[in-house]
């Protein structure tokens, strides 16, 4: 009798534990395959992308010049930014992006997002395109400049991305160190070099990096939540 509710106690805790790695394994391969889809929506954009550089160029206006001439490039307005930036939401902008990409916008769209640019960190095999506004659905799709003047333009740029722990978007930041390169390219083309100079953790109410003073140069500040989700991961770096 002991022996039999011995054996059945052990089939119920196999049973229990390949259903266990099976969930796993289902969700390992999920987030494998949302990564891989993330990459290949990337390339498959780097051609439109490219193609809009080269109708740009030549031109003495940005795109958001010929939209909007009020205000100025070094204009900051500070968004409502998630509690959370490792966690994803579904609230807010359904995908189809922001109001301003109407018939008559001028900038390449990404998954119906106005981009303003492109991110590429060789050591960690990062390549994003920059969405010009911040939404919780935008932060799902790619980075977003959250603050600042925007790609390349004198001042600070902040650039926030989800850190999803599966080498996708700011996920792999904490390997990043002092002296690693970052490329940002612009609309019209021009790609600068920005070097890391700091990389620190602070909690997510501190919002100080994002008002640095520059000194008259190009920089961006990396934003993105720690592992443990608790604090945040900053990243700051200036042109070369």
């Amino acid at each position: 009798m002991l022996n039999s509710k011995y054996s059945k106690v052990l089939t119920v805790i196999l049973v229990i534990s390949i259903i266990a790695i099976i969930a796993l394994l289902i969700f390992i391969g999920i987030d494998l395959y949302k990564a891989h889809t993330t990459n290949s929506d990337v390339k498959d954009f780097d051609d439109e992308f490219e193609s809009f550089i080269g109708n740009n160029i030549g031109t003495n206006e940005t795109p958001e010049d010929n939209q909007n001439n009020e205000g100025t490039n070094n204009e900051i307005i500070e968004p409502d930014l998630p509690e959370d930036l490792n966690t994803p939401t579904t609230s807010g902008n359904s995908g189809s992006g922001s109001s301003s990409s109407s018939s008559e916008n001028k900038l390449p769209l990404y998954k119906g997002f106005n981009v303003v640019g492109r991110i590429e960190i060789p050591k960690i095999n990062v390549k994003y395109y920059l969405l010009e506004e911040y939404s919780p659905k935008a932060l799902e799709t790619s980075v977003v400049v959250i603050y600042g003047p925007g790609p390349n333009q004198v001042g600070n740029t902040v650039i926030a991305g989800h850190n999803y722990r599966n080498g996708t978007f700011f996920s792999n930041n904490k390997k990043l160190t002092n002296g690693d390169k970052i490329y940002i390219t612009d609309l019209q083309g021009k790609k600068v070099t920005y070097e890391i100079s700091r990389h620190y953790t602070t909690n997510e109410n501190d919002f100080s990096y994002a008002v640095r003073d520059t000194n008259g140069k190009r920089a961006i500040s990396l934003t993105t939540c720690t592992d443990d989700s608790k604090n945040r991961l900053i990243i700051w770096a200036e042109e070369v």
